[in-house]
């Protein structure tokens, strides 16, 4: 077998949805004729934990955990957190902050630690690498972010050892949905950007999650991009299906940012509820995962807090319990400038649980074809309250029908160890001419 280095900040007993991808490519890709090897942080700082995903570890692979030191200490402090606080993704408040020195912590944060907060990661790693692949050979390096220290390590180590090297991104990098809350500098955004520039320029491969967001790294960089979407693990639903919830359970799995605030979902339901007592009587809204306070607050706004079911973080197992046993899957595409290429992890995991998925994103996005393509669910635009009326109605007729299933098909391409299969072709091509 071939061997491939791959540099992921995240690893279990890392949660949430850094983690999936490149665990599921791990899994399953012994099966194509290549052996992983994986770096990550000795001490990393993880919004969650999940021990369950270590089943899904190959059995005899190498780990390599490399110490990092993250500035994150210095946050905690200056908000006043305590030591063992968790650092929430993505601009996430599940409380109000002193804005002032959340301000001042965001500008530190883009304009002082760029590419990221990992960037003290890159140069001990460069090294610590350079001298162990002196006698640990391999055939390719993988770098995947975000973080993009990662991609700036891979780099390095490539040039260095003469290694073709594929960057994967799991989400953009100067076009992510909270770019512009960074407070950049002029400055600080010319160095991301020419950083940027430089992955895209010198990897010898790059990969991406959607359509959309190829395009627009094709406006930065002029080069091919491998599409490579996110996707499911038959073996995480090949058991017996858990009982259906009895209420009409519209559930959200994941974590709800303020930028996926649905509140023409939240307009809809309370117009729906005033005319419809039935309705009343058998809503459940499950969120499952971390909620901004500004959703906390629209639920209030729209009298719906009542109707909610609010459930912390799972383990995976249990996630995929969730999703099956939900009568509806909420979809939020984030509210952004960038809302067309989004493509959650969790799309292709709702797919899987067959299970109507309710959209709430742009009408002319990659998720909003892919959900036309499998016919696994219904879609409302932003903003959109009749049409987001409609969608709920026929799928609470169905639920008191005892009709309530979906017929989607055409998802097998979208399975774990297909997207593995397609993943190693990409690392075929890049190592053919070694």
């Amino acid at each position: 077998m071939k061997k491939v280095l791959i540099i992921s900040y995240y690893w279990p007993p890392s949660g949430g949805a850094g983690v999936q991808r490149w665990l599921k490519f791990v899994k399953y890709l012994r099966c194509f004729g290549w052996e992983p090897v994986v770096f990550c942080p000795e001490n990393p700082e993880y919004p969650e934990t999940d021990h369950s995903l270590a089943s899904d570890i190959p059995e005899n692979l190498e780990v390599i955990r490399f110490p990092i030191w993250e500035p994150y200490m210095l946050y905690k402090k200056l908000l006043g957190q305590k030591k063992e606080d968790k650092i929430n993704a993505a601009f996430l408040s599940e409380k109000k902050k002193n804005k002032t020195l959340e301000n001042l912590s965001v500008w530190i944060r883009g304009n002082l630690f760029i590419p990221d907060a990992r960037k003290f990661w890159i140069a001990p790693s460069v090294k610590f690498l350079g001298k162990h692949l002196d006698t640990h050979q391999v055939d390719a390096i993988v770098s995947t972010g975000p973080p993009h220290s990662t991609h700036l390590i891979a780099g390095r180590v490539a040039a260095q050892h003469r290694l073709p090297w594929l960057a994967d991104f799991r989400d953009p990098w100067t076009n992510i949905d909270f770019y512009k809350e960074l407070k950049l500098t002029a400055l600080a955004d010319k160095k991301h950007r020419k950083l940027e520039s430089w992955v895209l320029q010198k990897a010898d491969a790059v990969s991406v999650i959607s359509n959309t967001m190829a395009t627009d790294f094709d406006n930065i960089c002029h080069r091919p991009y491998e599409v490579i979407t996110n996707g499911f693990d038959n073996a995480d639903t090949d058991h017996v299906a858990p009982e259906m919830d009895k209420k009409f359970s519209i559930a959200h799995i994941g974590t709800l940012v303020s930028s996926r605030n649905p509140v023409t979902l939240w307009e809809a339901l309370k117009n729906l509820l005033q005319a419809n007592a039935a309705l009343a009587d058998d809503l459940e809204i499950k969120l499952v995962g971390k909620v901004d306070f500004t959703v906390t607050a629209s639920l209030e706004e729209y009298g719906l807090s009542r109707y909610v079911n609010k459930i912390d973080y799972l383990p995976h197992n249990e996630v995929v319990t969730c999703q099956q046993q939900s009568q509806v899957l909420l979809l939020i595409i984030n509210n952004t400038p960038n809302s067309k290429m989004i493509l959650t992890g969790k799309f292709f995991e709702y797919l899987a649980a067959r299970r109507p998925i309710l959209c709430l994103g742009p009408e002319d996005g990659d998720a909003a074809r892919i959900l036309d393509d499998t016919h696994a669910g219904l879609l409302a635009g932003f903003g959109d309250v009749k049409t987001m009326e409609g969608h709920i109605l026929h799928l609470y007729a169905a639920f008191k029908a005892g009709t309530l299933t979906t017929e989607s098909s055409g998802i097998d391409k979208y399975s774990r160890k297909e997207l593995t299969r397609r993943l190693a072709l990409v690392l075929n091509q890049i190592t053919s001419g070694k």
